[in-house]
């Protein structure tokens, strides 16, 4: 997203989002806002009249936000000393902050990787479900945070204290995210998402065998107008969201590859998307079509070895494996690895094995 916005632009980004979130789907990190200024508006400071025309936020949380380089005046980045005049648009970005709802802190344990004062890594396992609600209001990391913070958020809670996750990975997605444990972290470390200067590397199986060793995928992306679970990429500038994401072989099995994927944008579904676009679907990800044999022999033995395969990994096979950033207290750069979990693990162990006794290459396909 571009640091200056047009009110197409900006109406657009509100308009997807508030699908995104009736239907289900996950959000971006951001809210969007638009605060018109009245005819009759006295002469006030800008981060005063915001505090009181939004609910739920601090003025700190406001001055915190302009600081960042968050609000816009028209097409213009302002101060907080900037001086609200009758007739103008206040247009702005928050980084998201669930609330309404009340958070039912849960004794559920954490692979947590770094904690400090400031920021929290976690190593999320596949299956758990990272915010409440679309009928999950239990058993989410959101819940879990709750319980490890000593936090509980509800919709007249007045500590806005949170464990703020900062960004979100898929349910059956495993691996590193960022929980920022107050404002002026989180709206640091959002900055740099907004930036895209954050180091984020997943490890995927996909179907097929690769055939560059690297590449980059540069295709928006946007919901699927046939299956409204589901996201697409597009060809026309004008439709979806711009992404991008660099891959890099780092196995191959002759009918799946091992592959590292790096985000430059961190748009819904991404690497699941664009694998799928090029024609190499995550194994097991039964929304874009990797719980089918896509490669392979035509012969029982293989089928059975696949059946065996999806058992081990019931889910796509990703993991956010590396996780890099500046730490927003004291300006250090930091970098996290993650491990591959023990199904991703055994279901390369099966390849391997597979590929040390694979048959003659004219029984394929």
């Amino acid at each position: 997203m571009a640091d200056k916005w047009t009110e197409k632009e900006f109406d657009a980004e509100i308009e997807e989002e508030a699908l995104e979130l009736a239907e289900g789907g996950e959000p971006e990190m951001f809210e969007h806002f638009r605060l018109n200024v009245d005819v009759g508006q006295t002469p006030i400071r800008i981060d005063k009249y915001m505090a009181e025309h939004m609910e739920d936020t601090s003025r700190h949380r406001v001055q915190l936000a302009i600081r960042e380089g968050y609000v816009h005046v028209g097409d213009k980045l302002v101060k907080a000393n900037y001086i609200v005049r009758p007739g103008d648009v206040i247009r702005f970005i928050m980084p998201y902050r669930r609330r309404g709802m009340e958070i039912l802190p849960q004794d559920i344990p954490l692979d947590i990787t770094y904690e400090d004062d400031d920021v929290l890594v976690v190593n999320k396992a596949a299956g758990m479900v990272v915010h409440p609600g679309h009928g999950h209001f239990e058993g989410t990391l959101v819940n879990a945070l709750a319980y490890h913070l000593g936090i509980s958020q509800g919709p007249d809670a007045e500590d806005e204290r949170m464990g703020i996750l900062v960004h979100r990975i898929d349910k059956d997605t495993s691996g590193l995210l960022l929980v920022a444990k107050n404002d002026e972290a989180q709206l640091k470390l959002a900055r740099q998402f907004y930036v895209h200067s954050i180091e984020r590397c997943y490890n995927a199986i996909v179907w097929g065998n690769i055939k560059e060793d690297e590449g980059t995928i540069d295709a928006n992306i946007g919901r699927d107008p046939n299956d409204r679970l589901r996201f697409r990429t597009y060809d026309d500038p004008q439709k979806g969201k711009h992404a991008v994401t660099h891959y890099r072989v780092l196995e191959r099995f002759g009918y799946v590859t091992l592959v590292e994927c790096r985000l430059e944008t961190g748009r819904t579904h991404q690497i699941r998307v664009h694998m799928a676009s090029i024609g190499h679907p995550l194994f097991a990800d039964e929304r874009y079509g990797g719980m089918e044999i896509r490669k392979g022999t035509i012969y029982a033995k293989y089928r059975q070895f696949i059946r065996n395969c999806f058992e081990i990994c019931p889910r796509q096979a990703l993991h956010a494996r590396t996780l890099g950033f500046v730490h927003p207290a004291t300006g250090k750069t930091m970098r996290f690895e993650s491990p591959l979990p023990e199904d991703m693990t055994r279901l390369l162990e099966r390849w391997r094995k597979y590929c040390a006794n694979m048959p003659d290459e004219n029984e394929t396909e």
